[in-house]
C-alpha cells in the first residue's frame, strides 16, 4: 500500500465514516434507483460504494486511479464481494460500457479532475437512459460536515485553506460553465447547506 492510500485510507475510516450511509440514502431517494449497476468515482477504499451496497441491491464498480485503493477496497467489501467490483481506471476515459450504469455517485474527486468537461461527458456516456449521476462535495448533513471540519482543524491546521483552495477550484459557476462547456443533455449543480452535487441524467 502506498503511503498515500494508506493516509487517506485512515482519515475516511477515523473521520468521514459517518457521511457515507448519509450520502447513499440521500442519493438512493433522489434517483428512485435501487437496482442494476452502480459505479463510485474516484472510490478511495470503497466506503461509499459499501454503503450503497449495503442499502441497495444494486452491484457497485468502485472506480479509482491508484491501484492501491482497488486492493484496500476489496478489503471494505469483504461483506459484499459478490457485489462490489474494484477497478482501476480514469473518470476521463473509463473502462466501462456505453450506457451500462444506472447510477453513478462521487463524493470529493471532483475537485481532483483535470478535465471535468470531458468527465461529463463519460458519466454521460455510461449512463443508461433513465440513469442519474450525483458528484460533488457533500458532507451529507451540516451536523456532519461541523463535526469533520473540528476534527481536521485538530488534524490539520491548514484544514480550511485547504477546503477554500479546493473549493475554489469548483464553485457553482465554475461547475455551470464546465457542464455547459461539456455539452450533457440534463444536467443542474444542487447547492445545499451540506456541500454541492452536480447532478447528471441521462434522457
Amino acid at each position: 500500500m502506498t503511503k498515500s492510500a494508506e493516509g487517506f485510507t485512515r482519515i475516511a475510516r477515523e473521520v468521514f465514516a459517518p457521511i457515507y450511509p448519509v450520502i447513499a440514502e440521500q442519493v438512493l431517494a433522489w434517483s428512485g434507483i435501487q437496482e442494476g449497476f452502480a459505479l463510485d468515482l474516484g472510490s478511495g477504499p470503497g466506503l461509499l460504494a459499501a454503503a450503497l451496497a449495503e442499502k441497495s441491491s444494486l452491484s457497485v464498480i468502485a472506480l479509482d486511479t491508484d491501484p492501491a485503493m482497488a486492493r484496500i477496497a476489496r478489503e471494505t467489501a469483504a461483506g459484499y464481494t459478490d457485489r462490489i467490483i474494484p477497478v482501476t481506471g480514469d473518470v476521463h476515459c473509463m473502462p466501462i460500457r456505453d450506457s451500462s450504469v444506472s447510477l453513478i455517485v462521487s463524493r470529493g474527486s471532483i475537485y481532483f479532475w483535470r478535465d471535468r468537461p470531458q468527465a461529463f461527458r463519460e458519466i454521460e456516456r455510461v449512463l443508461r437512459p433513465g440513469g442519474a449521476a450525483f458528484v460533488g462535495g457533500s458532507f451529507g448533513t451540516s451536523a456532519l460536515r461541523d463535526e469533520i471540519f473540528r476534527e481536521m482543524r485538530r488534524r490539520n491546521p491548514d484544514w480550511d485553506r485547504d477546503v477554500a483552495r479546493r473549493s475554489g477550484w469548483a464553485t457553482p459557476g465554475v461547475l455551470r460553465r464546465e457542464l455547459a462547456a461539456s455539452g450533457v443533455v440534463s444536467s443542474r449543480v444542487r447547492e445545499e447547506e451540506a456541500g454541492l452535487w452536480v447532478e447528471i441524467r441521462k434522457v
